[in-house]
């Protein structure tokens, strides 16, 4: 089975055409910046310290800047033009990297039609998440072939009800809110044909700089002059949690600096904080740790995928909620922070499920 992997990258490209990559540079920068020693970064890369020099001093040539900077007493720190490439390439993976998945999976599934014997495809159509990512992964790692579409979650409740995908994955908030936002899925789902698989119980909350160095205590706090905001798209159920809370404390989300803005991944907001073009993003706690964020708990909720009672038992639904059950998969779930994977693989009546019930 052939796997396909899609990353993204800086490319470098000078008046007189020549282009050069950072894909080599930039791992080394992230080493230097964790050791503080660029013969350590060298080595943890498998390279001489001559060729690691190499390799800095070319792009430093073509930027016009230096890299690295020497500081008494902490040996080799990035300059201010290392980090600023170094959160560049971070930014951009994390930005995309939701889409890239997706399609990586799109053109391996292609091309294994063609090389494979046919099989069954499991389509999943989801709201962005760790677990969901974890998810893909172990179907790919047991040669599972798997589809994955990451949408906003009504649209892949829309197409689950519309026979395009056998998983359909959503989220639900716990507490006052899960009622308004259960009515979006709601329209598109019957109670004798649909039931949920619970996949993990996860925490949503405030990303904020290392520190909290805007002293932001919640999110009253959004509706401050001097806070610039960063936003998951319109559609996505993290956008609706939070335009429902806002309005609750007597804020018009529109009036917030930097609400119209639109990330379609939890990453891609987190990437925003860290790079210093946001001061505060709103999503899930895993995000948040990856860049080194502070991170305030503001609400729970379970993460849930609809699909066909009919076809539970048959493959590929079979397999998957094997997997799901598995002590394996409940490990690499418990890992992120935040998330809670006792219920993985449970099944949960549609109204239940919807209304908190099943909970």
């Amino acid at each position: 089975m052939i796997r396909i992997e899609c990353h993204a990258q800086l490319v470098l490209k000078c008046p007189d055409g020549r282009e050069a990559s950072l894909s080599d540079v930039v791992p080394l920068l992230a080493l230097v910046d964790e050791s503080g020693s660029i013969a350590q970064a060298a080595t943890l890369k498998g390279l001489s310290y001559r060729h690691a020099w190499g390799l800095l001093r070319a792009i430093e040539e073509r930027l016009g800047g230096p890299l690295i900077a020497k500081e008494r007493g902490r040996g080799s720190v990035l300059s201010e033009l290392g980090q600023a490439v170094l959160r560049a390439q971070r930014l951009c993976g994390e930005r995309l990297d939701g889409n890239m998945q997706a399609l990586a999976s799109e053109v391996a599934s292609d091309l294994n039609r063609w090389l494979a014997p046919p099989v069954d495809h499991v389509r999943i159509h989801a709201s962005h998440g760790y677990a969901v990512a974890a998810l893909v992964t172990a179907l790919v790692a047991q040669e599972l072939p798997v589809d994955i579409k990451y949408r906003d979650g009504a649209d892949a409740v829309s197409a689950l009800a519309r026979g395009e995908c056998e998983l359909a994955g959503f989220h639900l908030p716990l507490g006052e809110f899960r009622a308004a936002c259960a009515d979006t899925y709601r329209r598109w789902l019957d109670p004798q044909r649909h039931v949920l698989v619970h996949l993990t119980r996860r925490k949503q909350g405030l990303f904020l700089g290392k520190g909290n160095p805007k002293r932001i205590l919640g999110l009253s706090d959004l509706s401050r002059d001097d806070i610039r905001f960063v936003n998951r798209q319109h559609g996505s159920g993290t956008r609706m949690l939070l335009d429902l809370a806002l309005r609750k404390l007597g804020i018009d989300p529109d009036g917030v600096n930097g609400y119209a803005s639109a990330e379609l991944t939890h990453s891609a907001i987190a990437a925003f904080v860290a790079s210093g073009m946001a001061d505060v993003g709103f999503g899930v706690e895993p995000a948040a740790h990856h860049f080194g964020l502070d991170f305030i708990p503001a609400v729970d909720e379970d993460y849930y995928f609809a699909c066909d009672r009919a076809r539970l038992e048959r493959a590929p639904l079979s397999a998957v909620i094997e997997l799901l059950r598995s002590s394996a998969f409940h490990a690499s779930v418990d890992r992120l922070q935040g998330y809670d994977p006792r219920d993985c693989g449970k099944l949960v009546d549609l109204e239940a499920g919807l209304s908190g019930a099943g909970a």
